[in-house]
């Protein structure tokens, strides 16, 4: 464990790009939360909107793209005061009412009200899932609205760094909590195992800080740059204390999570009313596959709608489980329609074999990033064009290789660990 803490001590942010970790000279009340830092669950907001794999049956408008529709807030800072108190009383996270947060939560209402409602029905989904988990590891469930900042919810969400899925965990700390990456399965985008990954990450930073909101702080920053906060703070260890000297994205961070808990808690003041999603999480099931089948097949032959299994199994990037000897894939599935597969099973795989028998060009060798692979040279290969192809180095590819110069020649097996997946071009 000691290992294990020291690691999450120096490594970088699960979610955000390297941030500017300078002191600021002076912070306003202004200065505590401005336009800029709105942006951050925004365009998260519009792509989990805009992007949706169920889209057309969550009935958006597409005038909405449009236009900015802008309410009035009807919210007394009296009020405000009243309900943060109410919610500061229930939970362990400090929600102490501050201006900062006054200024989020009336601009997510005034602004972006019209995205809750869609946003509350993915959540009646994921929620009853994380809440299992979260209790499960002994931490506080309103901790899953954290998702919500993090990813709005989008299971595929990816950030410009290469952050990924609900929770948004960068490549090598989901190593580090046995979330693996292949040509076909990235369980980043799972979220059930991304959930429980979360849930241990989130685990060992309450066993750092001893408090929840730096907690949270630490999961978006890494939990050096709030060690570094709380020391340059002069040893404060409230958020509210320690947060003018956070990166600038953190200290926007965990605001927009109490704004998304305040507008869930108050959701009936607000006439914010979660549109119905189609399926819930109870409602699934899964099944584990015997040969390598598509997302196209299953459809075809059960007849259940192609983007509610996209929806349902998210991890698998190229719509395809494959069968993998030694690992086991499975799919989820509406329970109502578990039958028609089981039933079908032999009719799925026998067309999944005549699909790959005219298949141009056959499906991408399954492989693991970080596990060794052995590589064929080809005509007009070099060591760069091969090195950038896997994200290595040309020195890298030496070394492992015991290579003494960079010449090749063609039919050549090379020793590699990838650090991106490589696809053929289609």
């Amino acid at each position: 464990m000691k290992k294990l803490l020291l690691f999450l001590f120096f490594t970088t942010s699960v979610f955000a790009e390297a941030a500017n970790d300078s002191i600021p000279k002076k912070m306003s009340t202004s200065d505590l939360f401005s336009d800029y830092d709105i942006v951050l669950i925004d365009s998260l907001l519009m792509d989990s909107k805009y992007k949706s794999p169920l889209y057309n049956t969550l009935q958006y408008r597409m005038d909405d793209m449009d236009k900015e529709e802008v309410t009035d807030v009807v919210l007394s800072t009296e009020v405000l005061k009243q309900r943060l108190a109410v919610i500061d009383a229930k939970t362990p996270f400090h929600i102490a009412y501050n201006p900062a947060l006054e200024k989020v939560i009336k601009s997510y209402l005034k602004y972006r009200k019209r995205y809750y409602p869609a946003l509350m029905a993915k959540a009646s989904y994921y929620f009853p899932m994380f809440e299992k988990y979260l209790d499960q590891y002994d931490i506080p469930l309103e901790m899953k609205y954290l998702a919500i900042v993090e990813s709005a919810l989008n299971p595929t969400a990816k950030s410009r760094v290469g952050a990924t899925g609900l929770w948004q965990f960068m490549y090598p700390t989901g190593v580090q909590y046995k979330l693996k990456v292949s040509s076909y399965v990235d369980e980043r985008q799972d979220p059930l195992k991304a959930t429980i990954a979360a849930c241990q990450y989130l685990s060992d930073l309450y066993t750092i800080f001893g408090d929840w909101d730096l907690a949270l702080a630490a999961y978006n920053s890494g939990p050096g740059n709030v060690a570094k906060a709380i020391k340059r703070s002069g040893g404060y260890r409230n958020y509210w204390n320690i947060r003018p000297f956070l990166p600038r994205e953190t200290a926007s961070y965990v605001p927009a999570f109490y704004a998304t808990m305040y507008l869930f808690e108050y959701q009936k003041e607000h006439q914010l009313v979660p549109e119905k999603f189609q399926i819930r999480h109870f409602e699934t099931d899964t099944i584990q596959i015997k040969k390598t089948i598509s997302f196209d097949q299953i459809s075809e032959i059960t007849g259940i709608n192609f983007e509610l299994i996209q929806f349902l199994n998210p991890s698998f990037k190229l719509d395809v489980i494959p069968f993998v000897k030694g690992k086991e894939y499975a799919i989820t599935l509406p329970r109502k329609n578990t039958l028609s597969f089981l039933e079908n099973e032999e009719a799925l795989y026998a067309l999944a074999k005549k699909d790959a028998a005219k298949r141009e060009k056959p499906l991408p060798k399954y492989f693991e990033l970080g596990k060794r692979i052995r590589y064929k040279v080809r005509s007009g290969d070099f060591l760069g064009k091969i090195a950038n192809r896997f994200g290595v180095r040309v020195r890298d590819l030496k070394r492992w290789n015991r290579l003494k110069t960079s010449r090749l020649r063609v039919g050549q097996r090379l020793s590699i660990y990838p650090k991106k997946i490589a696809l053929p071009k289609a």
